[in-house]
């Protein structure tokens, strides 16, 4: 999509993309409880990865890459230490779907999710995207390649950033990979 607005702007669209993706789900399984969001880019399964978004601007456009797990998983022992384990949608829900029907499903949520966020910017979309968020006060680590912080995952901010609570006060992490 051709990218509008400044590089804060551009990224705040993982989000619209992971709450469009999580409603894909939901209208192709109809088991709303079963997906949750992951900060700031996976969508759980039953608490496992079923998918994940990837950012990257080129030139004046922004790309967002989805990867999903319809029909088959990484195996564990495939990734990070400590990440979340992944699961496909058919051995978590039983159901299978074709990739071409759900892509349909993502376009239609995309779609009215980013013409939400275009008319009204971020507020319902940080509003609905923390109703189905994960761990939200429970402790997790968010690791960068220079540091680690752990604290009680409090809120997402107005700019996205996710805020902990840690022994040193409220931390607003700008990007990090988060670990439960």
């Amino acid at each position: 999509m051709r990218r509008t607005g400044s590089p804060a702007d551009a990224a705040l669209r993982s989000f619209v993309a992971s709450l469009a993706l999580r409603e894909a789900f939901v209208a192709v399984t109809g088991q709303d409880d079963a997906f949750g969001l992951k900060w700031p880019n996976d969508v759980l399964l039953k608490g496992g990865k079923v998918a994940g978004i990837l950012l990257e601007s080129l030139g004046e456009h922004l790309v967002i890459g989805i990867g999903v797990n319809l029909v088959h998983a990484p195996r564990p022992e495939q990734v990070e230490q400590g990440a979340v384990t992944p699961v496909s949608l058919l051995g978590a829900t039983g159901v299978s779907v074709a990739p071409e029907s759900f892509l349909d499903a993502l376009a239609v949520a995309f779609a009215r999710l980013e013409n939400q966020y275009v008319t009204y910017g971020f507020a319902p979309i940080r509003a609905a995207w923390l109703s189905h968020a994960a761990r939200i006060g429970e402790v997790v680590t968010a690791r960068t390649m220079r540091d680690e912080t752990v604290g009680v995952f409090e809120d997402v901010d107005a700019a996205g950033n996710l805020i902990l609570v840690t022994a040193k006060g409220r931390v607003a992490i700008t990007a990090a990979d988060v670990y439960f």
